[in-house]
């Protein structure tokens, strides 16, 4: 069995109220933004969100509805019993999880919405309670196109037998400003990443 997994903030509860984790990564993202324009990959530097780097992802959209693990911190290791990077997001809902999770995934990646998920995971021997948040936030790639999505799951409850899988109770939707134009930027000319090796960063890993 796994060990506890960290409880939500004291201020959260099962209502889709904010989490600590949450807070910080929203906070940091918006202060990436000029103006309208969402955050570039390129702009992001893992020290600024140092408080919660395990619980923090970034999905890259590989057709419509549909995204995998590129950058994943150990809190998603913990529920699946095994390496994310390269998995489907979907991974880790249950079947019946899957379609509504691609809606969503297509609202987010049209760059105007922000979504907060409020799920529970299935039970069963070896498995109890176990309920959890996924902050959703859109964010561009190298090339200008909303193609990538910051996240990070804030878990309450005993991982216990992994594989855990949820399913989704509530969405919460936020409509976002609508993000100017920005020029695509050759390949060439694409900034280097601040991201560090993977090795240099705690439970972040960078899928190649």
């Amino acid at each position: 069995m796994k060990a506890m997994i960290g409880d939500f903030n004291s201020t959260t509860d099962r209502n889709d109220q904010p989490v600590a984790c949450f807070a910080e990564l929203r906070g940091y993202w918006e202060a990436l933004r000029s103006g309208n324009r969402l955050p570039r990959r390129a702009d992001l530097d893992p020290r600024g969100l140092k408080g919660c780097l395990h619980q923090t992802m970034i999905a890259e959209q590989i057709a419509p509805g549909l995204a995998r693990l590129r950058l994943a911190g150990s809190v998603f290791t913990d529920i699946m019993g095994m390496e994310v990077r390269g998995m489907p997001l979907s991974a880790l809902f249950d079947p019946m999880a899957r379609a509504p999770l691609e809606a969503i995934l297509r609202e987010v990646f049209a760059g105007q919405t922000a979504a907060t998920l409020l799920l529970e995971a299935e039970r069963g021997l070896g498995r109890p309670a176990l309920t959890a948040q996924l902050l959703l936030l859109p964010m561009l790639g190298e090339f200008g196109e909303v193609d990538l999505i910051l996240g990070a799951l804030a878990l309450r409850g005993l991982a216990g037998r992994t594989p855990r899988r949820f399913s989704i109770l509530h969405v919460r939707r936020e409509a976002l400003s609508d993000p100017q134009p920005v020029a695509k930027t050759p390949v060439f000319a694409v900034p280097l990443t601040t991201m560090p090796p993977a090795a240099a960063v705690p439970y972040l890993r960078l899928v190649k």
